[in-house]
């Protein structure tokens, strides 16, 4: 049976737009189907600050994947577009992250989900937020609009759709 999930994309080296659109290429198949896209947004760098602006966007999709195999996927995707995992919250070419699979609950040695840090980080909850805003997280027990009133201050910038 397949299950809704939500992916948030970002990238800020190289053709950041046509990066973002590759991955959405590559992602998209027969037992992982894009059904939503939201906006693209360009956002500050989080952790690392002295780096380029992102480019982020979340994706709603259905998948007959298991949550271990889709990371592998997502990951896979990842490579393929050359990123490389050198410093932590560095640049990349790209980035995949799960940050919801169903209501499941995750935590094992090399998956979380939901994703850990989704709730603190604006890039990630406003793009959300456009496609599914009364979705409720799994364990905050709050709606993806509720969460993102509680990091307004962060900088986010949704780009007009060319």
């Amino acid at each position: 049976m397949a299950k809704t999930v939500y992916l948030a994309l970002g990238s800020n080296l190289g053709d950041r737009a046509a990066n973002l659109g590759e991955a959405i290429r590559l992602l998209d198949g027969p037992e992982l189907r894009v059904t939503r896209r939201s906006s693209i947004y360009e956002t500050a760098p989080w952790g690392l600050a002295a780096q380029p602006w992102f480019l982020n966007m979340v994706l709603e999709a259905e998948t007959s994947l298991l949550p271990k195999v889709l990371l592998g996927r997502t990951q896979r995707v990842e490579a393929r577009l050359g990123r490389k995992r050198t410093v932590l919250n560095g640049p990349r070419t790209v980035d995949v992250d799960i940050l919801l699979y169903g209501r499941f609950v995750i935590e094992s040695e090399d998956l979380t989900i939901p994703h850990p840090r989704m709730c603190e980080r604006r890039f990630v909850l406003e793009p959300l937020a456009e496609i599914a805003p009364d979705l409720r997280h799994p364990t905050a027990g709050r709606t993806i609009r509720e969460l993102l009133a509680d990091v307004a201050g962060q900088t986010v910038n949704r780009l007009k759709e060319s």
